[in-house]
């Protein structure tokens, strides 16, 4: 258990529930491309993959290291991603790459 608390410590990664709501996150794995709209908490909209033709909403479990291990609420550089949709369990291959686009404020004259 002290090896997967360092573990953690190092890796890059973003904790959803930090991020304001609307932001959008661009999650790369080794497969596939997948865009993630913060709903609120850990509920997201996710597209990409497969199995996400259209936005979808889901509940982000967390990066994974495969059933054994969950960082609840971040997406890691390194894991697999975990969501829940629609009552089962769906994980990605790992994470290659992470960006996020902040909410972007308009304004109507």
């Amino acid at each position: 258990m002290e090896g997967l608390i360092e573990l953690a410590g190092q890796l890059e990664g973003v904790q959803v529930k930090e991020l304001a709501p609307l932001t959008t996150i661009l999650v790369w794995t080794w497969n596939s491309l997948y865009r993630l709209v913060v709903l609120e908490d850990s509920s997201v909209s996710v597209q990409g993959g497969a199995l996400f033709p259209r936005p979808t909403t889901a509940q982000l479990e967390g990066a994974s290291l495969g059933r054994r291990f969950v960082m609840t609420g971040w997406i890691c550089v390194g894991l697999l991603m975990e969501l829940h949709v629609d009552g089962r369990r769906v994980m990605t291959s790992p994470v290659v790459a992470i960006a996020t686009e902040p909410v972007r404020r308009t304004v109507v004259h």
